[in-house]
């Protein structure tokens, strides 16, 4: 018996190692949902609509708060981020699920190359080429995590 579990005890750990205890099908809105305190449910491009009245919505990037990207053919639900460091006016480190299918990315740099500043036009770090992808994705702006009247 003590054999078996010295064999087992690799395998055990190894199934305990995952995705932040995801299981099944990593998605961006439930990660979304569960690292900011944002209660949105839904498609990611809804959130931006719903957010509406309940959450402050914004164009300048604060730690904690919610990237919308709009619904396009690429992103047909959109996506959505949460911001974990703003490095300055025009690139944020994000967390996100399912940007890399079926994946969690921490710490992903996200660039505003909108011309008026306000991250309506985004490009996102592409990890398999180690590089800013070249795609540009639209997005609504940042959702504040706290309802509108002050509690979260």
């Amino acid at each position: 018996m003590k054999r078996w579990s010295v064999l087992l005890l690799p395998l055990l750990l190894a199934a305990c190692a995952g995705h932040g205890g995801w299981g099944g099908s990593v998605q961006c809105a439930p990660y979304a949902r569960e690292h900011s305190g944002v209660q949105l449910r839904g498609a990611a491009a809804s959130w931006w609509r719903q957010a509406g009245g309940r959450y402050t919505r914004t164009s300048a990037p604060e730690p904690g708060e919610v990237l919308v990207f709009r619904s396009t053919r690429r992103l047909p639900s959109g996506h959505v981020s949460v911001v974990r460091v703003v490095k300055n006016s025009r690139l944020v480190l994000v967390d996100h699920a399912n940007w890399e299918p079926g994946r969690v990315t921490r710490r992903a740099p996200v660039e505003d190359v909108s011309p008026g500043n306000n991250w309506t036009q985004v490009r996102v770090w592409w990890s398999p080429i180690h590089a800013m992808g070249k795609t540009v994705y639209p997005a609504y702006g940042f959702i504040e995590p706290v309802l509108e009247g002050g509690s979260s």
